[in-house]
């Protein structure tokens, strides 16, 4: 690894994100999914998001012709689910508490968030594929995310809101 790439990879560890879930079917409606954390808002009108992938991950293909997907903001407890849905374990849903939304996509049960979307666009962006989708439904729990900073997950401090 260059130092170059090191320092880059130092540097934007040490920005926090929050972790979600990105899920959708294949064309036999079956459930896959995976945790992505480089997940952002893009607009309001209409109202998109995105999140990326790297074109060596087992599910590029699957997501590449995904119409609808769900972006599941995992919840501050939820830190099994991070794990389960970035694991080689092949059926991860076996081992979730989810179901199929009125639109037809996988959605993790429990989570802060659901933003359910239709496929807006994709991006080529170098070693990854930037998707887009358009938010159609909303699920809000007002729960405390679950943070990833540094390789650890976890809570927001409450020290923090103090």
């Amino acid at each position: 690894m260059t130092d170059k790439v090191a320092a880059f990879k130092q540097a934007l560890g040490n920005y926090p994100t929050g972790v979600t879930v990105v899920t959708a079917c294949n064309d036999a409606n079956e459930p896959f999914g995976l945790t992505v954390n480089s997940f952002a808002s893009v607009s309001i009108d209409p109202l998109l998001i995105l999140w990326s992938l790297d074109k060596k991950s087992q599910l590029h293909s699957y997501f590449t012709v995904a119409q609808k997907f769900a972006v599941n903001v995992l919840a501050y407890n939820q830190e099994h689910l991070c794990t389960l849905f970035s694991s080689k374990i092949p059926d991860r849903f076996a081992q979730a508490n989810w179901s199929t939304s009125a639109l037809g996509v996988p959605v993790l049960h429990d989570t802060a968030a659901i933003l359910q979307c239709k496929t807006f666009q994709q991006i080529d962006a170098g070693d990854h594929t930037i998707f887009i989708g358009q938010v159609l439904e909303i699920d809000n729990a007002q729960k405390e995310p679950l943070l990833y900073h540094r390789r650890h997950i976890g809570e927001i401090p409450k020290s923090f809101y103090e």
